[in-house]
């Protein structure tokens, strides 16, 4: 059973990140996404450090379901339609081979890919 203050902690993030997602457009919501899929990575690879062997399915899940959508959601009419789309696909397959074994270096790859993409797209 998780105790009540870690279950209330996870409620209070999704709350806040379901109220930064609503007001936000465009931009705003592919960094939201890259943000939320670079901290997914990094507390997987928290997980697989403190206890080497376990595969952390759910990070490893929330982050694949966020490159996909953000694959999916790339602009047809943006001029790195194909560049973006190839790239999170990458990501999202690389985090797919990770879920039912994990490797560190692949994991640590596609977090610093992301937040490469992430500091880009805050300088932008």
């Amino acid at each position: 059973m998780m105790p009540f203050s870690e279950g209330a902690a996870k409620a209070y993030r999704r709350v806040d990140l379901d109220a930064r997602i609503e007001a936000s457009a465009g931009e705003d919501l592919t960094r939201i996404c890259l943000e939320e899929a670079v901290a997914s990575l990094g507390q997987a690879l928290v997980v697989i450090e403190h206890t080497p062997g376990k595969v952390p399915r759910d990070l490893l899940s929330r982050a694949h379901g966020i490159t996909v959508w953000l694959a999916r959601g790339v602009s047809t009419d943006n001029p790195l339609f194909g560049p973006l789309t190839q790239f999170y696909g990458g990501v999202a397959a690389t985090i797919a081979r990770n879920m039912t074994r994990s490797s560190p270096l692949d994991l640590v790859r596609a977090r610093d890919d992301l937040s490469a993409l992430l500091q880009a797209a805050r300088s932008a």
